[in-house]
C-alpha cells in the first residue's frame, strides 16, 4: 500500500509539474500588443517571381490582440497609412486586409489586391525563430489582385520581405 501512495504522489508531481503555470496578463508570452514601427524592404521586392524593385514602405501599426491559448489569438492592426487589418495567429501571425484600387489596367480602371503579412518572432541574438519573442518579428508581406483583373488570366503578386519593431 505504502508503495502505491508513493506512486500516486509521485504520479501526480508528474502531471502538476507539466500543467502550464497561468501568466499573470493572459496572453500566453504570444500576444502582440502596442506601438509597432513596421518595414517592408522594397529593395528586395519581386514581382510574380521575379526580382522587380518596389518602393519601401515604412509605417506605424498599432496592435491589439487576445488570446485564449499559446496557439490561438485574434486582433485588429490599426495602421497610419489608413487601414484597419484583421490578425491572427497561425504557424506564425497573419495580419490581412483588401487595397481597393490597387493594380492600374490598361483600359484606366483599377482592379483590387490583397494584401497579407506573415510575421514570426525572431531572436536576435540566437538568429533563430521565437514564438515568444514579440518585440521584433519577421517575415513577408504578400500583395496579389485577383486572377483575370484587367483582363488578364494571371494575378499580380508582389512579395517583399518585412519586419516589425515594437516601438511603444
Amino acid at each position: 500500500m505504502g508503495a502505491l501512495l508513493g506512486l500516486t504522489a509521485a504520479f501526480t508531481a508528474g502531471v502538476t509539474a507539466l500543467v502550464p503555470a497561468a501568466h499573470a496578463d493572459d496572453d500566453f508570452g504570444v500576444a502582440l500588443n502596442g506601438v509597432y514601427r513596421v518595414m517592408s524592404d522594397g529593395d528586395w521586392a519581386k514581382g510574380n517571381e521575379v526580382k522587380y524593385k518596389q518602393q519601401t514602405v515604412i509605417e506605424t501599426w498599432t496592435v491589439t490582440t487576445d488570446c485564449v491559448s499559446p496557439i490561438e489569438c485574434t486582433g485588429t492592426v490599426v495602421s497610419d497609412r489608413g487601414w484597419t487589418a484583421t490578425a491572427r495567429l497561425d504557424d506564425y501571425w497573419v495580419i490581412d486586409h483588401d487595397i481597393p484600387n490597387w493594380v492600374p489596367c490598361p483600359d484606366g480602371t483599377f482592379a483590387p489586391g490583397h494584401q497579407k503579412f506573415m510575421v514570426m518572432g525572431w531572436n536576435r541574438q540566437t538568429e533563430l525563430r521565437d514564438t515568444h519573442e514579440t518585440n521584433f518579428l519577421v517575415g513577408r508581406n504578400v500583395t496579389k489582385s485577383p486572377s483575370g483583373a484587367c483582363g488578364v488570366n494571371k494575378p499580380v503578386v508582389i512579395e517583399m520581405p518585412v519586419w516589425m519593431e515594437k516601438i511603444g
